[in-house]
């Protein structure tokens, strides 16, 4: 009976040191702390800009109408190109008005003509009267027609100054250095003048420099008062506080310009409040009508701690980043995050010290109190924008 279980027991016995053995090949061997990226806060004096959108739009807007009237004999701009000041941009024919010159030109050189022999019958009467071969009466009556004869050169010279007008004026010119728009009339057409309304020819507009618009809404208003008050930006009605402008294709605000008007109360229906900010456009690159993103300095220097955004965690309604204790150890730091700024970095306005350092990778691999191998790096590395700690900026809606 027991013959059997001899023969067994040395096959258990392999079978249960295979089971051992296995065992200790899928056990796992001790794991060290987590590594985690880590770098010290930025602390460093930064000013804020506040966004907006707004519009361009022509410091000089003329719609060119005649002052004469008649056919047009000529139209010497090129629709949509530049113009300069006093370019003729359109003839009208000047064959009337050139007869209306020709005749006022010949009647100052009759009334001329009789005005001197009137100063020589005066002369020759005076020594008459001088001798008593005249009267009194008579040479009044001379005097009188040679005040006569002169009033009649004033009339015919400004009659003449008046035809040297209106024939100046059949060469419509640009009023300004700009951009004209298409021709409305074309050669050979019949355009009114006057000062009632004559027939529009086309418009231009300047170019350089160039006015942006914009709105900002009411609590923006009273924080730029504010602040005013208090001497830590001054108001955009007294100063040319900067400004920085991005089009709808560009990265960033490349273009730099200054405030140079604030209306002088808000719209009652939008609660908002009309700016405007000026720009050089010498090359050209702004167009009235087109959109713009704009940044206007929103406070003076003050200090401020920022750190990458993406260091900043958030436990249901608070924000917290994981701050690197003693031991390597990770401690809770709930934080109040401000603005954010271009490149990924962010205001920390409450909760961080300017010696702390802060994991800013690898936050999802750790928790609080865990213990962890650091990684140093620099704060901002990452974002690839080394000068964004100096400004910040936040959206305003109008």
């Amino acid at each position: 009976m027991n013959a059997p279980l001899k023969r067994t027991t040395p096959l258990f016995s392999m079978l249960s040191l295979l089971a051992l053995a296995a065992c200790g090949r899928n056990t796992p061997p001790p794991q060290g702390p987590p590594e985690v990226t880590v770098a010290k806060v930025i602390s460093k004096r930064i000013k804020d800009w506040d966004e907006y959108t707004g519009r361009f739009q022509a410091i000089d807007t003329v719609e060119i109408r005649p002052r004469v009237s008649g056919y047009i004999d000529q139209v010497l701009f090129k629709e949509g190109q530049s113009v300069k000041k006093d370019d003729v941009l359109v003839i009208i024919d000047p064959r009337p008005y050139q007869a209306d010159y020709d005749r006022a030109k010949a009647g100052l050189e009759l009334a001329k003509s009789q005005m001197e022999l009137a100063q020589i019958e005066a002369v020759r009467v005076q020594k008459l009267k001088d001798s008593g071969a005249v009267s009194h009466e008579e040479l009044d009556e001379r005097l009188s027609n040679l005040h006569q004869q002169e009033a009649s050169v004033a009339s015919s010279k400004a009659a003449l100054d008046n035809a040297a007008l209106q024939l100046s004026f059949t060469k419509v010119r640009a009023p300004f250095d700009g951009r004209a728009s298409r021709a409305e009339v074309t050669r050979g057409n019949l355009v009114t003048g006057g000062n009632n309304g004559g027939t529009l020819l086309t418009t231009v507009v300047s170019v350089d420099p160039i006015y942006v618009y914009f709105e900002g809404d009411e609590n923006a208003y009273l924080r730029y008062s504010e602040l005013a008050r208090e001497g830590q930006r001054p108001s955009s009605r007294d100063y040319r506080n900067p400004v920085r402008v991005g089009l709808a294709n560009e990265q960033g605000f490349p273009h730099e310009g200054y405030m140079d008007f604030l209306d002088n109360q808000l719209d009652v229906r939008t609660g908002t409040i009309r700016a405007r900010a000026v720009l050089e456009n010498k090359q050209g690159v702004f167009t009235p009508g087109m959109f713009a993103r704009i940044q206007l300095l929103g406070s003076g220097e003050y200090d401020a701690i920022v750190i990458e955004d993406r260091a900043v965690g958030t436990d249901q309604s608070q924000s917290f980043v994981l701050v690197l204790g003693p031991d390597n150890k990770l401690e809770y730091r709930p934080i109040q995050p401000g603005r954010i700024l271009a490149g990924g970095l962010r205001i920390i306005r409450k909760g961080l010290k300017p010696d702390d350092v802060i994991v800013v990778s690898g936050l999802q691999r750790v928790r609080p109190g865990a213990q962890v191998k650091p990684n140093m790096a620099t704060m901002g590395e990452s974002s690839g924008d080394a000068a964004a700690p100096a400004t910040a900026s936040a959206q305003s809606k109008p």
